[in-house]
């Protein structure tokens, strides 16, 4: 075993700081989250909100926060058009980039980043306990590679009463993953009433059709205490952005298949650019009673269950002619059942003592098949090949542990000093399970090869940690917040980080923060393990483990855990009581990031590693033999980066009289990555290097520079109007088809405007019309230079002609209406 040893000179020698947060509602008896003030309603704010994230002080209000924090309310995140948790976020904050499109399995679980870092870097807890990942790794190219965080479209929006999201380091408060923040979602604790809302859609230029159905109900079983139920039912249907196949109009592949001009949308057979398609049913339940003047019980929980299929590259009616005479179109199927639950007791001990015991057991089950598909070897071997596959299973669970004690002393100084300690356990498995034989046999069932059984393996992880954290009012206007955390995992051994938080007021308008901090990532147990075979047409790479005896063949001896240094000061301005401004500036350098190589050749590239054929022929796969480029991508420690960013957000309540009012908001966010570092690669890889210029590329340019949101909600009567203007910056991105010359596509800056128009029919009903992308925007498409290479290679990948790291996507104008009732 390796020491990792993580320390700061601010911090160092204290231990760290909240890992569980405190339930939602921290008085004695359950009651519901104070009401969002109605600023809070045209985008992220702060003002009045009492906040339970970043901090262990009691009553904290966000405008008061010493360190970054961004409050959304369940109207704002409702006001999205598209139901789903993941795109409410993105249009409400600047800083956090959705992704809108994935390849291969990552169009089955879509994620998002901060600050333009991994969704590994992210944190998501729910009411303050920390949420599972998915098993769903993103391994293609892009930059949203890697990332296993939460899937946060498995809890449903109308089970949400507001969501604090921290925009700075927080691992020494919380631990792994929190390097860019921390998102929180705070459910509702409703004990009476509801809501229910049907939401129906779709893009202006065909394809997907959206159903959604969602429920709330709030129960007091018996006294004191409160039940808040919710369902959601979701479908969302394919849609098709992608070019035509260079193969299907190549005059020697059209007289080699005399039967390819009969296909079903000939030329367009080739399905594989666009949204997947999906039925979900998520639910989830927030409870809470009094047990006895001191102490409360509380538990929530989550459940979900999708079922996906997303397209995959046509195949040639020469590849099974017997069977699809016109070629097909195989699917790659997902069956995924993914549920957490939180049990706690919490209350008050001698001399004032909070306590909070719970516990939380998260697991996220992934099923992949093939659908309308064969596996031409095992046809021509035996004469008879499946159509529909079981390629395997991913399943991942995380169970943890949390005891805080929070006290607070009068020492003399303005305020009482709090004083919180802590203690957490935790133990994270990650399982991959082969498919069945025939989707293994030799090259595998087309488009996606079952897992084979050198990929099968499960793998586990236990973590203890301890924290403190003293905060108080030093002097008048003058507050100090000092975390520290120490942790030992069974695979990396310990890490020590700290965390120096303060602000001083200088007057009531007039406010200056400021953070320092160190933390680190532990890699996600998929990030270490997960091996498949990635096949097209064209290619077959393959996802090799960092810690597999093919990856010492190339010289890659597992990961280690990131380190990161962050830095942020700002100014929180209330020049006037409806008026709220704040500016901060931060920097976070993250040593051994850890990133997805670029495309490592065998065969086939402008420059090939011998080390790599031998690294697949270690791993066991077999690959099909009609490929013209083979090769391997893996995970490591690649890259140090530094990043460096402004957030703006102002908020202003205006009042018309006659005319209503308009709650305007201003939100922005400036960031900058750049790579400082290259780690040098193997020997057994050289002349070839771990990241190419497209890898570089996803880290540096694909997210865009700037971000601003302008939001202005008129309320006028029974009438809502939500207008929205979001301006995204240039984003780019390189690509190659087989290495040797390097092409820029750019996104250019690009304004989107969102609209929604309401009106409240009586006080139980409201209907709703509106748009995203109001004006049916689209991204500048892929390179001509690269696909012109492609086309004269024959390269499916040439279908792709909209950026798939397009920041709005790449469906054009989304359009909807939906009819709400409260009761």
């Amino acid at each position: 075993m390796h020491k990792v040893i993580l320390h700061t000179g601010v911090a160092a020698g204290v231990l760290s700081c909240s890992l569980g947060l405190a339930h939602a509602a921290e008085d004695d008896k359950p009651a519901a989250p104070a009401a969002v003030t109605p600023a809070a309603e045209a985008g992220p704010t702060s003002a009045g909100v009492v906040i339970v994230t970043g901090t262990r002080v009691t009553g904290l209000k966000a405008e008061n926060s010493a360190a970054p924090i961004q409050v959304l309310d369940a109207s704002s995140l409702a006001r999205t058009g598209q139901p789903d948790l993941i795109q409410a976020l993105s249009q409400n904050l600047p800083s956090l980039n959705a992704q809108a499109f994935g390849g291969d399995m990552a169009n089955m679980t879509l994620s998002a980043r901060l600050r333009g870092l991994s969704p590994n870097n992210t944190l998501v807890l729910v009411n303050g306990k920390r949420r599972h990942g998915t098993a769903n790794l993103a391994v293609l190219g892009g930059p949203y590679q890697g990332g296993a965080a939460a899937d946060l479209n498995y809890i449903p929006v109308s089970a949400i009463d507001h969501i604090e999201v921290l925009q700075d380091g927080a691992a020494a408060q919380y631990g792994t993953d929190a390097i860019a923040g921390v998102v929180n979602i705070i459910l509702k604790s409703n004990y009476k009433g509801g809501t229910a809302n049907v939401n129906g859609g779709g893009y202006g230029d065909g394809g997907g059709h959206t159903g959604d159905g969602a429920a709330n109900i709030g129960l007091s079983p018996f006294g004191d205490s409160f039940l808040s139920l919710t369902v959601e039912d979701k479908y969302h249907g394919f849609s098709d952005r992608g070019g035509i196949d260079p193969r299907v109009i190549d005059a020697a592949t059209l007289a080699a298949n005399p039967s390819l001009k009969s296909a079903p949308g000939y030329p367009n057979v080739n399905h594989i650019q666009g949204d997947a398609q999906y039925h979900q049913q998520i639910a989830a339940a927030n409870f809470g009673v009094d047990l006895s003047g001191d102490v409360n019980l509380y538990s929530f929980a989550t459940y979900g269950h999708k079922k996906a299929a997303a397209f995959e590259n046509y195949r040639l009616p020469s590849r099974l002619p017997t069977l699809y005479p016109l070629g097909f179109s195989p699917q790659e199927s997902f069956k995924e059942d993914d549920y957490a639950w939180t049990v706690g007791l919490k209350g008050t001990i001698a001399g004032n003592w909070r306590w909070d015991l719970s516990s939380t057991y998260g697991r996220d089950e992934a099923k992949v098949g093939v659908q309308h598909s064969g596996n031409v070897s095992l046809f021509t071997d035996t004469g008879s090949t499946p159509t529909d596959f079981n390629a395997g299973k991913f399943i991942a669970s995380q169970w943890t542990n949390n005891l805080d004690l929070n006290h607070e002393f009068d020492v003399g100084w303005a305020t009482p000093l709090t004083f919180a300690v802590g203690l957490e356990q935790r133990h994270d498995t990650y399982e991959i399970q082969s498919g069945d034989a025939p989707s293994r046999y030799k090259e595998g069932s087309q488009a996606f090869p079952g897992f084979s059984l050198t990929d099968a393996g499960s793998h586990s992880r236990n973590n203890g940690a301890a924290y403190i954290d003293l905060a108080a009012q030093i002097v008048k206007g003058w507050t100090v917040d000092l975390a520290g955390r120490y942790e030992h995992f069974s695979d990396f051994g310990n890490a020590k980080v700290g965390k120096l938080t303060t602000r001083y007021d200088v007057s009531p308008m007039v406010g200056v923060r400021a953070t320092y901090s160190n933390g680190f990532r532990a890699p996600t147990l998929a990030e270490e393990y997960y091996s498949a075979t990635n096949v097209s047409p064209h290619s077959a790479f393959v996802q090799l483990p960092p810690n597999s005896p093919g990856a010492r063949l190339v010289g890659v001896n597992g990961l280690r855990p990131e380190a990161s240094t962050n830095i942020s000061a700002g100014i929180v301005l209330n020049p006037a009581a409806n008026v709220s401004v704040t500016l901060d500036a931060y920097q976070i350098t993250i040593r051994d990031r850890i990133v997805g190589s670029g495309a490592l050749y065998g065969s086939g590239g402008a420059v090939n590693s011998p080390a790599v054929t031998a690294a697949i022929l270690a791993n066991g796969n077999v690959l099909d033999p009609t490929v013209v480029q083979t090769g391997i991508n893996i995970f490591s420690n690649a890259v140090n980066t530094r990043s460096k960013g402004l957030e703006f957000v102002a908020t202003l309540n205006s009042n018309f009289g006659t005319w209503g009012r308009v709650d305007w908001s201003l939100a922005a966010n400036a960031n900058k990555t750049d790579v400082i570092k290259i780690n040098q690669a193997p020997n057994q890889l050289q002349p070839q290097t771990l990241l190419d210029a497209a890898a570089i590329s996803d880290i540096e340019t694909a997210s865009p520079k700037i971000r601003v949101n302008l939001g202005a909600l008129w309320h006028y009567g029974a009438w809502t109007v939500n207008a929205r203007e979001a301006f995204y910056g240039r984003a780019s991105e390189m690509g190659s088809e087989n290495g040797s010359t390097y092409y820029e596509t750019v996104i250019k800056p690009t304004a989107i405007t969102d609209l929604e128009v309401s009106y409240q029919v009586n006080k139980a009903w409201t209907v709703s019309v509106g748009a995203n992308n109001l004006f049916n925007q689209y991204p500048n498409h892929i390179n001509n230079g690269l696909l012109a290479e492609q086309r004269a290679a024959l390269d499916n990948a040439a279908v792709t002609i909209l950026p798939s790291f397009s920041p709005f996507g790449i469906n054009g104008g989304y359009y909807y209406a939906r009819v709400g009732f409260k009761f």
